[in-house]
């Protein structure tokens, strides 16, 4: 629903003020910050109207009114100004992100997100793609052998495969090279499709250790994908989030499994750009009083994760938004050139 200039005038006052004091915004104060020039009457009339509307809520102790998810929504997506960070604003230099090390330069990321934000920062680590380059079997024992899988940018995953039948040397260097010389440079994936319409071909003893080296592969692949978090404990000092044991259990809830996390950070790569993901109205945000402000970054022009604040509700988003933005893309910059 689009709202009338006076009523956008004063979400936005409404929603500066409560982000800057975490108090109430009565009508009276709203007349003297928002600039309009009418009657308190009127004013009333307008909130009473966002009110019913489900942009802003009145709780029970105060006269005053506060923002709502939905209300939250609407001043990010229309009626915020992002300040731009100059001279004055973020020291550039501070945001330097140069490092040999991949890890090293992710880690530094989630750091400095936490640092300049006083919140929570968090990196996903870039996902792995599921290719192989190349494929050995090592003999351990009977019926134990080591999978080496070697990825297109020389990375090394071993994974320990046990099988029922008691596989040869040179069996297991025959299957490695059929493995090799008929599918390096598919995933696993794409692997196991064509598989299943070659299998009948192979023996069958044979046929069983390609279907198992094919779901190991898959899985320890997959096992790269990961995330840094930095600055968790920041959180504890937001009353917003610490106030009650229920919100401190959920909020920790999220940092120890983090697969809701991993699960928000895999949908803002996809959608591209900022994305602001604001708790009671994301169903990916497990805390009301929660927000999330994503940013994919990429390594050569492709997006391999995604990197973010995390917060209150109750957040300076016209700072936050950019700091994400520029952090993405220094951390862009970083692992292109490490």
């Amino acid at each position: 629903m689009q709202l009338e200039p006076r009523a956008q005038t004063l979400l936005k006052a409404l929603v500066e003020r409560y982000i800057a004091d975490g108090q109430p915004v009565g009508s009276r104060a709203l007349s003297k910050i928002s600039g309009l020039d009418v009657s308190p009457a009127t004013i009333r009339n307008i909130m009473a109207d966002l009110e019913e509307m489900g942009y802003v809520a009145s709780p029970h102790t105060s006269a005053g009114r506060v923002p709502t998810p939905r209300g939250y929504r609407l001043f990010v997506d229309t009626l915020l100004t992002v300040q731009q960070l100059g001279e004055g604003g973020v020291d550039t230099e501070r945001m330097c992100l140069s490092a040999h090390q991949p890890q090293k330069v992710i880690a530094n990321a989630a750091q400095m997100l936490s640092s300049l934000t006083q919140f929570a920062g968090v990196v996903q680590s870039p996902r792995r793609e599921s290719v192989f380059q190349q494929i050995e079997f090592l003999r351990l024992s009977e019926k134990r052998i080591l999978l080496v899988i070697v990825d297109p940018r020389g990375d090394v995953q071993n994974r320990l495969l046990l099988t029922d039948a008691d596989y040869t040397p040179a069996q297991l260097v025959q299957s490695a090279n059929y493995l090799n010389q008929n599918f390096a440079g598919l995933s696993f994936d794409q692997v196991r499709a064509r598989l299943t319409g070659e299998l009948r071909q192979l023996r069958e003893d044979m046929a069983g250790l390609m279907q198992v080296a094919v779901e190991a592969g898959s899985e320890a692949m997959a096992e790269g994908e990961d995330m840094v978090i930095a600055g968790e404990r920041n959180l504890l000092s937001v009353s917003d989030l610490s106030s009650n044991m229920t919100s401190l259990r959920q909020m920790f809830e999220m940092f120890e499994q983090k697969t809701g996390l991993m699960q928000l950070l895999d949908v803002s790569s996809r959608a591209g750009g900022v994305q602001i993901f604001i708790g009671g109205e994301s169903k990916l945000v497990p805390m009301d009083e929660m927000s999330v402000v994503t940013a994919p970054y990429e390594v050569n022009g492709k997006i391999v994760g995604t990197l973010g604040v995390i917060g209150p509700t109750r957040m300076a988003y016209e700072r936050v938004i950019p700091i994400v933005d520029i952090t993405a893309k220094l951390l862009s910059n970083a692992l292109s050139h490490s």
